[in-house]
């Protein structure tokens, strides 16, 4: 994902400064003359969309972060001390969900970390139950709270469905003890999505997490209206399709109408779209880059898209 979507927006800038520069003076540039300090990436203008949470009417902000693969870097690296330009410029622009597991490598640690200055009043932190029997799920959500520095988190899921028959209940024991706020259900799968929607009807959870793009579309033909009717809140992963979607659209002209919805990039088009439809509460794309944070919370700033505009993505890339 990382790498493809460096390769379109170094593409796209060097485009725009080639546009922008006299002939003459693009010659003239030098590697001393383009080594110059980075400016801090600023975070976006304008306020990001906020959904209600059906469960309890709080509201959180439209885009998040998630943590797989970006965040699993060794604390005191260089990747490590990006992430902190990365959540300053997240927390700037009003964002608020981290999603993270411990699945995912170290990348609780790493959150935790970043929190610990000051930051974790600011975040709506979700992390999941990931184990196979009743004392391992304990031992694991001990070790979580340990790795991120909390004695609680907003919203507890169960990983991919994992044992639900032992981790639902002691997900529920949690929020009965107020350790959560909110427990969920998650999958990345298309072929989950039937499973997932009966557990959804028999469970009542207070979130889903499910994948949707403008590639992988199906969960807005029977999760999403689902979610809406049961009162559910959703979350989108892999709007991004991992990564296929910019490696797809890296030499494609964004569409005439970008202008109309205020989006600039491809990124923020594939976000805008996960958010239009009114069933999503937040989408939780990762990144360990300042300025594709900084992108993908423009993603949340501006109108949604149209049903008609929807479609001529799902068209594209479908």
């Amino acid at each position: 994902m990382d790498t493809a979507r460096r390769q379109f927006l170094s593409q796209s800038i060097l485009s725009a400064a080639a546009l922008t520069l006299p002939f003459a003076a693009c010659a003239r540039q030098t590697p001393a003359a383009t080594a110059a300090p980075a400016t801090p990436v600023a975070a976006p203008a304008g306020k990001l969309l906020m959904r209600t949470i059906p469960a309890s009417g709080e509201a959180i902000p439209a885009i998040g972060v998630g943590t797989s693969g970006s965040y699993e870097v060794a604390i005191g690296s260089p990747e490590y001390a990006a992430l902190k330009d990365v959540l300053r410029v997240f927390f700037a622009a009003g964002g608020s969900v981290i999603d993270t597991s411990p699945n995912y490598s170290n990348a609780e640690d790493v959150v935790g970390a970043l929190l610990a200055d000051g930051l974790r009043a600011k975040c709506f932190l979700a992390t999941k139950l990931a184990a196979d029997s009743r004392e391992a799920l304990e031992a694991q959500w001990a070790d979580s709270m340990r790795r991120l520095r909390t004695d609680k988190v907003e919203l507890l899921q169960v990983h991919n469905l994992r044992n639900l028959a032992q981790a639902l209940p002691y997900a529920r024991e949690l929020k009965a003890a107020g350790k959560t706020k909110y427990v969920g259900l998650t999958h990345f799968r298309d072929s989950a999505h039937a499973e997932l929607a009966d557990l959804m009807r028999k469970e009542k959870p207070d979130f889903v997490q499910v994948n949707y793009s403008v590639s992988t579309p199906a969960a807005a033909r029977s999760v999403f209206p689902l979610a809406k009717d049961l009162g559910i809140a959703v979350i989108v992963n892999r709007a991004f399709d991992d990564g296929k979607l910019f490696a797809r659209s890296k030499d494609m002209p964004l569409p005439g109408w970008v202008a109309e919805v205020g989006a600039t990039s491809w990124a923020q088009l594939f976000l805008r779209f996960a958010i239009s439809d009114p069933a999503v509460t937040v989408v939780i794309p990762a990144t360990g880059k300042p300025e594709r944070q900084a992108d993908n919370l423009g993603g949340g700033i501006g109108p949604l898209l149209s049903a008609s505009q929807q479609s001529e993505l799902v068209a594209l890339f479908g």
